[in-house]
């Protein structure tokens, strides 16, 4: 599919699409907890979708009702002998650990970019757990066997924090009597959102030792846990991103839904847009936000890898260069993403270098309409999208149903906000 996007101006209320951050451990959580859940506000993203897939392969019963999901859940108890992740890297890193809760021999495997990326992590932490691991040289696909025995461990958290969100599900799930040691953790933010859906859940939340060790210590069976529990989907701040550079860019417009006290990582794009000048309010149910003369600025993406996108978008029309830190994340994502922003907004006349941890963008020298592609990356096709709002000419965005990884409903939304959009 091809997105042609031409230069407009951009008005009117859009709502936040709903977190796949947030719903996908939603989905983890209703698993492994015994008992009814209802998630209300639910996503409907293709990274959602294989979330909802992989739980009901694992034994749960998913139920649609009035726009809510019903999520009936005995445990793990696997009725299919695999699961596919599609493409989604939380689900991969995070349904693992859960399969492992099982004696059953699971095969775990995913699509597109998920078969490339690095999942040696499993073949080095989940032998220290009784579980019998196979992959393909560090690659999907994976075989599980367990049942996982929690033990006290020691990991790496600098690839990623997903890794450990999985072991702290299952940790919790075998009402587990251990420590988990954490070296160089990234994405913090992203533990916390973890920690505070296990606490919706009624989970055995871990005492948190400034993310260095989570210890766990077995929690008695209270029947009162297993009682019907509701939990609602936030707003999610990682797409929602793209709307508030689309408005600090090419209209004054106003965005709901999203909670500005969230955990999400993402909740950070608010400072980018400060520090660049644009017209700002940020109140308790809305944002509002507009164009003003924006300015150069430096930010520091290590603990939320996934704004370099929407950054960029916004670097573009900023006069200066601006300094954004932590490209080392960028590299086992749906892409490269550095060399893919690079690349990409190359074509869009746009000069951005890469140094070390830093990645330089060369803004405020206008932005030509081009043909560029996703890489069937969703953050780069958006990304482009945006930045073509105020281009000098037409732009088209090849292979662009990427979006429907995280927010398939995005082209709809530029258009609602007034965008000249064809998809």
């Amino acid at each position: 599919m091809k997105a042609t996007i031409q230069p407009s101006i951009l008005t009117g209320n859009i709502f936040a699409p709903a977190s796949k951050s947030s719903m996908q451990r939603a989905c983890a959580a209703a698993l492994v907890r015994k008992g009814e859940s209802i998630i209300h506000n639910p996503g409907i993203s293709n990274d959602d979708k294989a979330a909802l897939d992989i739980i009901q392969k694992l034994g749960a019963e998913v139920i649609m009702d009035n726009e809510a999901l019903i999520i009936k859940s005995d445990g793990v108890n696997p009725i299919a002998k695999a699961i596919n992740c599609g493409e989604s890297g939380l689900s991969i890193r995070m349904f693992t650990p859960i399969v492992a809760l099982s004696q059953q021999q699971i095969t775990i495997n995913g699509t597109g970019s998920l078969l490339t990326r690095p999942m040696d992590f499993f073949d080095e932490i989940l032998p220290q757990l009784s579980i019998d691991i196979k992959s393909s040289q560090g690659k999907l696909p994976l075989e599980i066997k367990g049942p996982l025995q929690a033990n006290d461990i020691e990991i790496d958290g600098s690839l990623s924090s997903q890794f450990l969100t999985g072991l702290l599900m299952a940790y919790a799930a075998s009402n587990a009597d251990a420590t988990i040691k954490v070296n160089n953790l990234k994405s913090k933010p992203y533990i916390d959102l973890t920690l505070d859906v296990m606490k919706a859940f009624g989970l055995n939340v871990p005492i948190n030792n400034n993310h260095e060790t989570f210890t766990f210590s077995p929690k008695p069976i209270n029947e009162s846990t297993n009682q019907p529990i509701s939990y609602t989907v936030e707003g999610d701040w990682s797409g929602a991103s793209f709307l508030l550079v689309a408005g600090a860019i090419a209209g004054n417009i106003v965005v709901k839904g999203l909670d500005v006290q969230s955990t999400q990582a993402d909740k950070k794009i608010l400072e980018a847009l400060s520090a660049s000048g644009c017209s700002i309010s940020i109140q308790p149910d809305q944002i509002q936000i507009g164009p003003a003369p924006l300015k150069a600025f430096h930010f520091n993406a290590t603990d939320c890898p996934d704004l370099f996108p929407p950054l960029v978008a916004l670097a573009v029309y900023c006069t200066g260069t601006t300094a954004i830190e932590g490209v080392s994340r960028l590299a086992h994502k749906e892409s490269n993403r550095g060399l893919t922003l690079q690349e990409e907004f190359g074509k869009m006349g746009v000069e951005i270098v890469l140094q070390d941890d830093l990645m330089l963008v060369k803004g405020g020298n206008g932005v030509k309409g081009a043909n560029v592609h996703s890489r069937h990356d969703h953050r780069i096709a958006m990304a482009c999208a945006v930045a073509a709002l105020k281009a000098n000419g037409e732009t088209v965005v090849e292979e662009a149903e990427a979006i429907n990884k995280s927010y398939p409903n995005f082209y709809g939304h530029l258009q609602k906000l007034g965008a000249t959009v064809q998809y």
